[in-house]
């Protein structure tokens, strides 16, 4: 009962290394549309229209959930007090180069994005990411971000202000005017409206040489009456998109409020349907594994911001969104109100020098380095630093993890000196299980007889393996989110460390022209990795339970086979740490006089 138990927590613990801590924390995700479909079907014509943005009433109050849009299905109820509107009406156009070419727009051109903004609602929504193709090839389409509406994967942001009583204020389907031709580092996009009745608004548009944009807006009161606005900003995003969807991930809503993280996933957001939040400053976005789209508004002010969930036409809608403070202003007076948007690439570097430079609090935690920060992102760095010097990141993850091995040698020296000891042990201890089988108190005594003895502590070999754990795992995180990693080459057929390896087993490594089915793609560095397990294996000690050593034998074959679609780079780290394990093992035993063939038996 015990050696099962025994078994039983160590196959318990090599699945938790594998996936990591959170593991608890999700559930599994019904299957996802192709995400090549999600970017090019529109609404279709005729069907019914999504609900109007609910209309603000008189009374000026801080958000609350009575100002929010009704549960999916239902009408929205009028608000009591300033709030984002929701997501506005779709153009139900047929595809998204109709739905750009039917509207004015002033195109963006910057090193870094392309695309537009639109004059109907002054929208953001129309952006691809310069540096990053869809694929390896050279040629290949750019990443598109941001969409806009109309289409089932619509994606945006927009800006505004909210106002009390009949006044009227720009609405997403209101068309600004514009004399900017275009958007580009060194020339802003100005936009006006005028509401007919005294009031105009302004709104100003920047762009850096990255991903930030700074959004500017105005309204000068050239009427006769006092008047409150507060102004908003919102992304939004229709249909679930195509995830990951692995444990150590986080992609869907996001922000920071006083300095906390917070992270909702899209099943659960569907589940809440709102989740209201308050801070000084902060952030808010919805995330990928390697884009963001955030709204940062004024750092300094109070902000009341939602995360929403909605239903149009069965279609999902996403909304995150934040309310700034009052303003008034009064005749012949203007008022001003100013934040900004994120819309590129998870660079750490590029969101750490916005942290410092902008301002935005704790921006690097859009990219998810989960538990072990403190650990994640110092080893996050160290493979940067090690790429632009090395050139070849695969070369990079090498060199780090030698650099590992050496910081934790003196711990892993301890625990295989221990193992080896073990290992010397092991045909006395089955000479002793065997004698004492039918008597489990004598045999342990006997057992701890010997390792006084012998002066062996069988705990201290698991003891520095578990201190090394949250490094390993902080590694593993470091290689599964980092963009640094998407399309990068390494060497021979590795052409993609984010991506599995291509080859297979069951088509001879392309000697056979034959496609195997996906579960069958077992490539060449999979195969490695199951190998070096195996040694690796082969080198501790057996249990002496023969059938927990038969399922411990199989523990290389399943975790080939499970590895096999993981990243390469992952499962190059794994193959190359396992080979360095193995080489440091070895001369142990070598050392303490143990022969190649007692070393393997």
């Amino acid at each position: 009962m015990i050696d099962n138990k025994n078994l039983v927590l160590a196959i318990a613990l090599s699945v938790a290394i594998l996936f990591g801590f959170e593991l608890y924390f999700k559930e599994t995700r019904p299957p996802l549309p192709p995400e090549g479909q999600q970017t090019e079907q529109a609404i279709v014509p005729g069907t019914p229209a999504p609900a109007q943005p609910a209309k603000p009433s008189a009374t000026p109050v801080a958000p609350n959930a009575s100002s929010l849009p009704a549960a999916a299905g239902s009408e929205a109820q009028a608000p009591s007090s300033f709030s984002a509107p929701g997501s506005p009406t779709s153009l139900a156009q047929t595809n998204r180069k109709a739905i750009l070419a039917n509207t004015k727009r002033i195109p963006i051109d910057t090193p870094r994005l392309h695309g537009s903004i639109s004059l109907t609602g002054g929208l953001i929504d129309d952006l691809t990411l310069a540096d990053y193709r869809e694929n390896i090839e050279p040629d290949s389409a750019e990443i598109v971000l941001l969409n806009p509406q109309g289409m089932t994967a619509s994606y945006y942001t927009q800006h505004g202000w909210s106002a009390t009583g009949t006044v009227k204020v720009p609405q997403p389907n209101t068309v600004w005017q514009s004399k900017s031709t275009q958007l580009t580092p060194e020339s802003p996009a100005v936009l006006t409206w005028n509401n007919g009745e005294g009031l105009m608004f302004k709104r100003t548009i920047a762009v850096d040489t990255n991903y930030m944009f700074t959004v500017t807006q105005e309204i000068v009161n050239k009427s006769s009456v006092a008047q409150t606005f507060a102004s908003y900003g919102l992304v939004s995003r229709w249909t679930t998109p195509e995830t990951t969807d692995f444990y150590i991930l986080h992609e869907g809503l996001l922000g920071v409020f006083d300095d906390t993280l917070v992270e909702i996933d899209y099943d659960d957001i569907q589940s809440d349907k709102l989740v209201q939040k308050s801070s000084t400053g902060g952030w808010i976005g919805i995330t990928d594994k390697y884009w963001l789209a955030a709204l940062v508004p004024d750092q300094s002010g109070p902000v009341n911001a939602r995360f929403i969930h909605n239903k149009k036409d069965g279609i999902d809608t996403y909304q995150v969104d934040f309310v700034g403070p009052p303003q008034t202003v009064a005749p012949g007076n203007s008022i001003q109100a100013s934040s900004r948007v994120f819309a590129g690439a998870k660079e750490v570097r590029l969101l750490d020098a916005y942290e410092e430079q902008v301002g935005v609090k704790r921006f690097d935690l859009a990219i998810d380095f989960g538990w072990f920060y403190f650990l994640t992102k110092p080893i996050f760095y160290a493979l940067l630093w090690l790429n632009d010097r090395i050139l070849n990141l695969g070369l990079a993850i090498l060199v780090l993890t030698v650099g590992i091995k050496l910081a934790f040698f003196p711990l892993a020296n301890k625990s295989y000196v221990s193992m080896s000891k073990m290992k010397i042990l092991q045909p006395k201890m089955v000479q002793i299980r065997e004698r004492f089988s039918d008597d489990k108190m004598r045999m342990n005594q006997e057992m701890m007889d010997l390792y006084k003895k012998e002066k062996v502590n069988p705990a201290s070999g698991c003891l520095p393996i578990l201190v090394q754990i949250p490094v390993f795992f902080a590694l593993y995180k470091v290689l599964f989110v980092t963009i640094e990693m998407r399309h990068a080459p390494f060497y021979g057929w590795i052409e993609d460390l984010s991506a599995p390896d291509p080859t297979s087993l069951f088509n001879l490594f392309g000697l056979i022209t034959w496609s195997p089915p996906e579960f069958l793609l077992i490539g060449v560095w999979p195969i490695l990795m199951g190998l070096t397990m195996f040694l690796q294996q082969k080198l501790n000690p057996q249990p002496a339970d023969p059938v927990q050593a038969k399922i411990f034998m199989f523990l290389p074959l399943f975790f080939t086979v499970l590895l096999a679609r993981f990243p390469a780079g992952l499962v190059i780290y794994w193959a190359w740490n396992n080979l360095l394990s193995i080489l440091q093992q070895w001369i142990i035993m070598r050392r303490m006089g143990m022969t190649g063939k007692e070393a393997l038996q």
